[in-house]
């Protein structure tokens, strides 16, 4: 079976690209170092080679064009008069023979300036030689530009052409504009085709392909054709025409016979008449369309009359070369694409009457003896009247009953989702899956944990009595208190009574406000100056009241006490080394000391109350005075290479520009030092 796939046409370059690919790629394969000092014999053979080599892609790729593009007296006829309408076969021709000229005279040019080269005298004597070559060929290509712009335009709406295969089972659908034929095509197909309330809304074939009894039928669709003589037809009819004309398949004549579509009966059954030569040797059914708006018993009888006519004319076309008529049963259907009535019919009908066609025709060829040879039907005939059912194991039986019994008791998520309300009110429970010891535990309440606490743990299931209970209680608490409350009356009292009453109140004051403040301030409040001590509330004779009521000796916190109390100037004098010898010293000296006197005695004081470096602190990790020694000086040798570079710690990285380039390189001139 031949295929023929447009979409694997290569493309077509126009002239100044091909001229631009074929010399880069000459520059890129080719050498391109040569001396004057070389041989002459080596010259010759360089720029030889670079003519040659230019010469054999330009033949290279002009032959694929060539090639590759169908030749139209090679394929089909179908498609060889479909290129013919679309591009016009004298154009055709004409495009590929001027590429081919083009490809013989570079094939000449290249030959000529190849002998020439070969007397070449000297390096710029077959320099100009080969410029001359491939200036000529580029030439010669730039002449047929409109011709390669032409095919690739060619190339490219061939490429668009549906694959139709002409000798595989087909159907074709024909008819007047705006019948209904792309309504079907979409019914019986995946095809989807453009339906519009217009005419000519198709204006090309095209494909689907739909299957009948396990073989797979092409459907096409063709454009519309309206009653007028052959010369006056469009490039659009002529497509169909054409299919018709070269197609060996099963026609279906769509009739619209509501007359919505724009043209009447009378107007339909004269295209009939006028292309019913297009009808011969081919499965011919006659399909009234749009029944939905007037079924056929409802046409009035001159429309009936032409009806029957052309029922009459598809009756006489032929199955084979015999000449017989076809029975009437399925010359004439009648559908609506709207309701889907007939439609399937319609199909089932032209299948089979193309599928006995193409049967018959093979069981008149030549070959059919080859093959009929071969073929042997066995018919066995029973040895007596006894019945003989097949036997099928028992076991297999049950197999088969379990498994269909399966089959039905299984219900999915969406049969529960469809019974219990559809999507959106269904949820789906995720627990009946769940794989427990206990199927009753699955939908038990699962707790939650809070601060790694059961809650459930404290959930008390009599809470809201509880509640209940402890409001009620509550409420009679605070009746009560309602009773029960009343202010004293300062008139009642005796004069004792009244000042005993004010002592308590300003008592309870004062403890309101001390547990305030330390409410407030917790244990964070600060100890209370001595300055802002109005009453004299924090005293050392206080403090040992307190303290000996509690059984304790006051002696030793109060001296403590008023040892930290002293002042700073009293506390350097007796560190000093003056207050330590007194007065007789300062009458020695007769003077205050001298600076370094003070610096050694700042230096003594502070050496001191330190520590030695090399002394072991608790918490450090180190053994010993020794290792801490080592574990000092390494410290100071892993920064000693930093700190003669300058780093601020290990992290800095940074290379400074010592001798930044732009104020350092180039000449200056007069006037131009101003930048640095």
């Amino acid at each position: 079976m031949v295929q023929y796939n447009f979409k694997k046409i290569t493309v077509v370059p126009n002239g100044k690209d091909f001229v631009d690919i074929i010399l880069s790629r000459t520059q890129r394969q080719t050498p391109t170092v040569v001396h004057k000092g070389y041989a002459i014999s080596r010259l010759r053979q360089f720029y030889m080679r670079k003519v040659k080599y230019t010469q054999q892609n330009f033949h290279d790729k002009l032959s694929t064009i060539i090639d590759e593009f169908p030749r139209l007296d090679d394929i089909h006829p179908f498609y060889g008069d479909l290129l013919h309408v679309l591009y016009n076969k004298d154009h055709y021709k004409l495009a590929l023979g001027q590429i081919n000229t083009a490809r013989n005279l570079i094939g000449k040019i290249a030959k000529d300036y190849v002998k020439l080269l070969k007397y070449g005298d000297s390096l710029y004597r077959c320099k100009c030689l080969k410029v001359a070559a491939l200036g000529r060929m580029c030439t010669v290509l730039k002449r047929v530009g409109p011709s390669l712009a032409y095919l690739e335009q060619v190339r490219q709406h061939m490429a668009r052409l549906p694959s139709i295969d002409p000798n595989t089972r087909t159907i074709l659908i024909c008819g007047y504009p705006n019948v209904g034929k792309s309504s079907f095509i979409n019914k019986i197909t995946r095809a989807d085709v453009d339906v519009q309330p217009y005419a000519f809304t198709t204006k090309s074939l095209f494909v689907g392909h739909t299957d009948y009894k396990y073989l797979r039928y092409q459907v096409i669709d063709t454009p519309g054709i309206l009653d007028r003589p052959f010369e006056d037809r469009n490039i659009i009819e002529m497509c169909s025409i054409t299919a018709l004309a070269h197609l060996r398949a099963a026609i279906l004549f769509f009739l619209d016979i509501s007359g919505s579509c724009g043209y009447t009966i009378a107007q339909q059954a004269a295209l009939f008449h006028s292309i019913k030569s297009l009808f011969m040797n081919k499965p011919l059914i006659i399909v009234c369309n749009k029944t939905d708006l007037q079924p056929l018993d409802g046409i009035s009888e001159e429309d009936m009359k032409l009806v029957m006519e052309m029922k009459s004319e598809a009756l006489k076309t032929v199955i084979g070369q015999g000449g017989e008529a076809t029975s009437d049963d399925s010359v004439l259907l009648t559908m609506s694409t709207l309701t889907e009535d007939g439609v399937i019919s319609v199909k089932n009908a032209a299948c089979e009457r193309l599928l006995d066609q193409r049967v018959e025709v093979k069981m008149k060829s030549k070959k059919i003896n080859d093959c009929l040879n071969r073929f042997h039907v066995a018919i066995p005939k029973p040895r007596d009247q006894k019945e003989r059912p097949p036997c099928i194991p028992q076991a297999v039986l049950e197999a088969k009953a379990k498994e269909a019994a399966e089959k039905e008791k299984r219900k999915t998520e969406k049969d529960l989702e469809n019974e219990n309300g559809g999507a959106g009110v269904y949820s789906m429970n995720l627990r009946k899956h769940y794989i427990l010891a206990n199927d009753e535990w699955k939908e038990d309440i699962l707790p939650e944990i809070l601060d790694g606490h059961n809650v459930y743990d404290f959930i008390d299931p009599d809470i809201l009595q509880r509640v209940e209970e402890l409001e009620r209680e509550e409420g009679i608490r605070q009746a009560e208190e309602e009773n029960d409350e009343f202010e004293i009356d300062g008139a009642e009292l005796t004069p004792e009574q009244q000042a005993a009453l004010a002592e308590i109140r300003k008592k309870k004051s004062l403890l309101i406000q001390e547990h305030r403040i330390k409410k407030s301030n917790a244990e964070s409040r600060p100890t209370v100056p001595r300055k802002f001590d109005k009453d004299k509330q924090y005293t050392s004779e206080r403090m040992g009241r307190q303290l000996s009521s509690l059984g304790l000796d006051p002696s030793l916190a109060i001296q403590r006490m008023r040892s930290r109390s002293v002042s700073r100037r009293g506390r350097k004098r007796d560190r000093s080394p003056e207050g330590a010898d007194g007065g007789d010293r300062m009458d020695v000296d007769g003077d205050t000391p001298g600076k370094k006197q003070r610096l050694s005695r700042s230096r003594s004081r502070s050496r001191s109350v330190s520590r030695p470096p090399h002394e072991v602190v608790p918490g450090e990790g180190l053994k010993d005075s020794a290792q801490k020694i080592k574990a000092i000086k390494l410290a100071k040798k892993s920064v000693k290479k930093r700190n003669k570079q300058a780093r601020r710690g290990e992290a800095d990285r940074v290379i400074p520009t010592l001798r930044p380039k732009h104020l350092f390189s180039g000449k200056r001139s007069t006037g131009k030092t101003d930048r640095r």
